[in-house]
C-alpha cells in the first residue's frame, strides 16, 4: 500500500520539485519509506506502506532490461498465482512484492494486463521504450487517482490534497461540483471540486504518448457488461466469498477486522477467521452516551464466538468536536459524513494495536439490496416507465404505515399525511423530470432539500453560472434508450440501480472515506464484499432472476448459512447509532462562527445573509446531514486545502 505522484511533461522539462512536493504531502500513507525515478520529462515518486516482502519490495519495481518502470498503490490479491504462471512463462522476477506481476504481465499483454488482476489498485507505469506512460486504476475503484492536465502537461496523485501541494495546481471551485456535493454530500466521480483536477474513473486507464503528446483514456471494465448467470445464488455467492477470502488476507503483517454487530462485517469477521494463518484481531468503536444503540456488545460476542481478540474504543463528543479539522483534511475530498469521526478512531486504534491490515464489510448493502431507498428507487422507476406518456394521480396515491415505532418514526407519518404528501410528491416528480430519468437519488430527504434550498443560499452570480447543470443528470438513462422505456425489464432496472449505487455512494462516501482515514492512520483498508469477481458473480445472477423484491439481502444470508450462525443472521439492519444530533450541535458550537464572512462567502458561492442562517446549525427531521452540515464541512475543507 502506497501514495503514488508524478509529473508528465511535452517539454521535458523536469518535474521534480511538483513530485517533491506531493510526495512529502503523501507520507502518512506510507511511513515506511519511499522512492524516486526519473527519466527525462518524467519524475516518479512515491512513499511505502510495507505489506508484503517487507524487506525488498520496495518502489519503483522494474522489469529485467529496466525498460519498464512501476509506482503502485494497492494491493494484488491473485499475486501467487500470476507469478507462477509467469515464471513458467520465462519471466524473471527481482522481488517477492504483489505488484511486480504487474510488469510482467505488461510485457506480454500491455493494457490487457488489467484483465489479468484481482484486487485493488492505481498505479503509473513507465514504458521507456515506447516513451509511453500507463496510468489504471482498479474496477471499482477502491485505490484513487487524481489527475491535473494542461496543453503541455500531467500530473497525478493518489490524493487530492497532494496535487494540490504540487504547486502546479491553482485552486478555484468547480461550481458544477460544489453544487452537487450540496445535493449528494460528496463529488461524485469523476468530478472534483477544483477546476481542472478530475479522478481517473473507477475501471478505466490512460495513456499519454510523449512524442504526440496524445493522451487517450478508455473503459476496461463495467459491472453492467457481466454475462448473464444461471443457477443457485446461494451456491455460486458462498464460492466467490470463499475464494476471495482465501485471497484477501495475504500480507506478511497482521490482519484485523472492523468489526461491528452487522451481517456484512461478521461475515467477513468470519471467513476471514478461516483462512487467514495467523489471528485475525478485531476492532470495534463506541459512543459516549449511546449504550442503547451502542453495537460493540454484538460486536463483542461475535468475536468470543469466532475466539479472536477484540479491541474497542469509545469516541467522546469532546474528540469528535476537537478532531473535527483533522477528520476534514484526512478526508481529503470534502465529505459531508459526520460517520468519519468513527472509521478514522478505529483506524488509528488498529494503528496503536500494531495492524496495519483492516478488513471492512463495504458494499454488502449496495450488492444486496441492504438500503430501503434503493429497492424503492427499483419499484418506482419500474412505474415510471411502464407508464410512460400516460402518468395517472390514481396510480400514486396510497397510504402506508409509519416506518418505525419510534417517535420521529411516528411524527414523520403524521407529517406525510399517512403517505398522501409522498404520493402527490412522487406523481410531481415523475411528470415534471425528463422521460428518461430514473427515480434514484432524489428519494434521499438530504437531496431533496437541497433541490428545495440551495437556490435561495446560492449568491445570484453563482446560481447563473449554474445554468444548464443539474445534479440529477448523474441518474439519465444511456443514450439509445429513451424510445423503449416501457421495454425496460425488471432485471435491466436493477442492474442499473445496482450500478449507480456503486459508482456514487459506494464510491465516493463510503469507499472514498475508507481508503483516506485508514491511510490518515498509515493502515491498509481491504474490502472483500466489493471483489469484482463476486460483483459480476451477483450482476450476473441478478439478469437472470431479479431480487429486489426478495427479502434484503436474501442471497447474501443464504450464501452465509454454515459460516454466520443463525443468531447473527437473525439480526435487524441497524442504521448509524452515535449521537449525530449532539455531535452536530457541538460541532457548530464550536465552528460554526466560521461560516460568516468564511471562504464561501468571499468567494461568492454563499450570500452573507445564508451563510448566517446555516451558521445556526439548523437539523431538519429527516436528513442524515443536514445544508448546515454539507456547508461547514466545505468551509473547512475550503480553508485547508486553498491555502
Amino acid at each position: 500500500m502506497c501514495g503514488i505522484a508524478g509529473k508528465i511533461s511535452r517539454r521535458g522539462e523536469s518535474g521534480g520539485r511538483d513530485v517533491d512536493r506531493m510526495v512529502a504531502a503523501l507520507v502518512h500513507r506510507g511511513p515506511d519509506g519511499g522512492g524516486r525515478y526519473s527519466d527525462g520529462g518524467l519524475e516518479f515518486g512515491m512513499r511505502r506502506l510495507s505489506i508484503i516482502d517487507l524487506v525488498g519490495g520496495g518502489q519503483p519495481l522494474y522489469n529485467e532490461d529496466h525498460s519498464l518502470v512501476l509506482i503502485a498503490n494497492g494491493e494484488i490479491y491473485n499475486y501467487r498465482e500470476l507469478r507462477r504462471r509467469l515464471i513458467e512463462r520465462g519471466h524473471h522476477f527481482h522481488t517477492g512484492s504483489d505488484c511486480e506481476v504487474i510488469l510482467h504481465l505488461y510485457e506480454d499483454h500491455q493494457s490487457g494486463c488489467l484483465d489479468w488482476l484481482r484486487g485493488m489498485f492505481a498505479f503509473a507505469l513507465w514504458d521507456r521504450q515506447r516513451g509511453s506512460l500507463f496510468l489504471a486504476r482498479d474496477r471499482m475503484g477502491e485505490k484513487p487517482l487524481y489527475l491535473y492536465q494542461s496543453k503541455d502537461e500531467l500530473l497525478f496523485a493518489s490524493e487530492l490534497g497532494a496535487l494540490l501541494r504540487s504547486g502546479s495546481v491553482p485552486f478555484r471551485l468547480d461550481a458544477a461540483a460544489v453544487n452537487d456535493y450540496f445535493h449528494y454530500g460528496y463529488v461524485p466521480d469523476p468530478k472534483t471540486p477544483v477546476v481542472g483536477v478530475r479522478k481517473l474513473p473507477a475501471g478505466h486507464y490512460l495513456t499519454v504518448r510523449m512524442d504526440s503528446w496524445q493522451v487517450e483514456e478508455r473503459c476496461y471494465w463495467r459491472m453492467d457488461d457481466a454475462p448473464p448467470l444461471e443457477g443457485d445464488p446461494a451456491v455460486l455467492i458462498r464460492q466467490e466469498l470463499e475464494a476471495v477470502s482465501e485471497l484477501i488476507v495475504r500480507a506478511d503483517v497482521p490482519v484485523g477486522v472492523a468489526l461491528s454487530g452487522g451481517i456484512d462485517s461478521s461475515a467477513v469477521a468470519a471467513l476471514a477467521n478461516r483462512y487467514y494463518p495467523g489471528t485475525i484481531e478485531a476492532f470495534s468503536v463506541g459512543y459516549d452516551g449511546r449504550e442503547k444503540n451502542d453495537e460493540r456488545g454484538l460486536a463483542r460476542e461475535f468475536a468470543d464466538h469466532l475466539g479472536i481478540p477484540f479491541h474497542d474504543i469509545t469516541l467522546s463528543v469532546e474528540e469528535v468536536v476537537s478532531g473535527f479539522a483533522e477528520l476534514i483534511r484526512s478526508q481529503d475530498d470534502p465529505i459531508a459524513d459526520i460517520a468519519g469521526s468513527g472509521y478514522l478512531a478505529v483506524m488509528k486504534l488498529a494503528r496503536a494495536r500494531g495492524v496495519p491490515v483492516i478488513l471492512q464489510g463495504h458494499g454488502g448493502d449496495e450488492l444486496f439490496w441492504g438500503y430501503p431507498w434503493a429497492r424503492q428507487a427499483v419499484i418506482q422507476s419500474r412505474r415510471k416507465f411502464e407508464r410512460a406518456g400516460a402518468l395517472r394521480l390514481s396510480d400514486y396515491l396510497a397510504l402506508h404505515r409509519p416506518t418505525s415505532s419510534g417517535r420521529s418514526g411516528w411524527l414523520r407519518w403524521l407529517l406525510d399525511g399517512g403517505g398522501l404528501r409522498s404520493s402527490l410528491s412522487q406523481y410531481r416528480r415523475d411528470t415534471e423530470s425528463p422521460a428518461d430519468q430514473l427515480v434514484f437519488y432524489d428519494l434521499s430527504p438530504d437531496f431533496q432539500a437541497a433541490q428545495r434550498g440551495m437556490s435561495k443560499l446560492y449568491t445570484r452570480q453563482f446560481l447563473n453560472s449554474l445554468a444548464g447543470m443539474n445534479p440529477t443528470d448523474l441518474f439519465r438513462l444511456p443514450g439509445g434508450q429513451l424510445g423503449r422505456l416501457d421495454e425496460i425489464d425488471e432485471s435491466t432496472l436493477e442492474v442499473m440501480i445496482t450500478r449507480l449505487l456503486c459508482a456514487t455512494y459506494l464510491v465516493e462516501n463510503g469507499v472514498a472515506q475508507g481508503d483516506r482515514l485508514s491511510m490518515a492512520a498509515s493502515v491498509e483498508l481491504r474490502l472483500p464484499l466489493i471483489d469484482h469477481r463476486l460483483v459480476e458473480t451477483v450482476i450476473g445472477l441478478r439478469k437472470t432472476q431479479p431480487d429486489a423484491g426478495l427479502v434484503p439481502k436474501c442471497w447474501l444470508r443464504e450464501a452465509l448459512k454454515g459460516i454466520l450462525p443463525d443468531w447473527v443472521l437473525a439480526r435487524p439492519k441497524r442504521g448509524f447509532t452515535p449521537p449525530v444530533r449532539r455531535w452536530h450541535q457541538e460541532i457548530f458550537r464550536d465552528r460554526g462562527e466560521r461560516l460568516p464572512g468564511g471562504y464561501l462567502v468571499e468567494m461568492g458561492v454563499l450570500a452573507p445573509a445564508a451563510a448566517v442562517t446555516l451558521a445556526a446549525g439548523d437539523f431538519p427531521l429527516g436528513v442524515t446531514a443536514p445544508l448546515s452540515f454539507k456547508a461547514l464541512v466545505l468551509e473547512e475543507w475550503c480553508r485547508n486545502f486553498a491555502a
